[in-house]
């Protein structure tokens, strides 16, 4: 059983047979049906249906030489309705079946994003067609949650603001610099992190860490794809499964400006999403390539 079932509604799936009975209503009445061309595998195929706007169920397998569909693997899925980062991406195959994961070096987070190709035919499109990895321009992150929670936002002086958004702008140059092979940015990246270390060292004694962290994106657990992040609401929204009828809400956070939009059941979600807010949670993040 996916564990992310329940993010997109579906949170009284216990039993295969159960879980048999949903896949066979994606197999006949899909919203979508994509097909590719696989030389060493027949027809590769992808089955999709949307239990709500953007947010479904996608089936994959192959069509054998003999035209049977054989079964591979299934999984939970919601589109992101923003580019989250123009920087360079790879992609490689899964070792344990036909599905891919994707690879994000941003700076705006400061750490690699690995996140779960939710694309896969058009990736497989594009090897037919002989492009290369260059030829990607971009990525709509999205995620699905089993746990998360609202908090209050941070109180900012709009100078303030100003002050740190210039001071970012000038990491992410110093960043890119490092990247490049310059060693004086090293050594002041070097220095600035250790400054930060020292001044959070003395303020987290009288005050609370989420005081004074805004957002945060770092791995969790032992899968490379998931995440606990923090970040500030831009929108949420609520919707239901058309299916089962639970609610579950579409929360598009903005992380270090990074936008991701954040898929969970009202169940698993402690708190009321609003604008402004900031939400905390474990996520498992999944990615749209944008292809030039």
């Amino acid at each position: 059983m996916h564990k992310y079932l329940r993010a997109i509604g579906f949170s009284k799936i216990k039993s295969r047979k159960d879980l048999k009975r949903l896949l066979n209503d994606v197999l006949k009445d899909p919203t979508e049906r994509q097909y590719v061309s696989v030389d060493t595998e027949g027809i590769a195929v992808e089955f999709r249906k949307e239990y709500s706007s953007l947010i479904g169920i996608a089936v994959c397998g192959n069509y054998s030489e003999d035209v049977e569909f054989e079964y591979e693997y299934y999984y939970p899925y919601i589109i992101g309705q923003n580019v989250s980062s123009n920087e360079e991406i790879a992609v490689e195959r899964h070792i344990d079946k036909d599905s891919y994961a994707g690879l994000c070096d941003d700076l705006k987070v400061g750490v690699s994003l690995i996140f779960y190709l939710q694309n896969r035919m058009d990736y497989l499109k594009q090897l037919n067609n002989g492009n290369k990895p260059e030829a990607y321009s971009s990525v709509s992150f999205a995620a699905l949650s089993t746990e998360g929670s609202i908090m209050l936002p941070l109180m900012k002086d709009p100078v303030r603001v100003s002050a740190v958004k210039e001071k970012e702008q000038s990491r992410h140059d110093l960043l890119q610099a490092a990247r490049d092979g310059d060693e004086n940015a090293i050594d002041d990246l070097t220095m600035e992190d250790i400054d930060t270390y020292s001044a959070i060292s003395r303020r987290i004694r009288q005050e609370d860490i989420l005081s004074l962290v805004d957002t945060f994106f770092m791995p969790w657990g032992i899968e490379c794809d998931l995440y606990s992040v923090l970040g500030e609401i831009e929108e949420a929204r609520k919707t239901e499964n058309s299916l089962t009828k639970e609610a579950i809400y579409v929360i598009t956070v903005n992380c270090n400006d990074m936008f991701l939009d954040v898929c969970i059941n009202e169940k698993d979600l402690l708190g009321e999403p609003a604008p402004g807010r900031r939400f905390k949670g474990v996520i498992w993040l999944q990615g749209h390539v944008n292809f030039v």
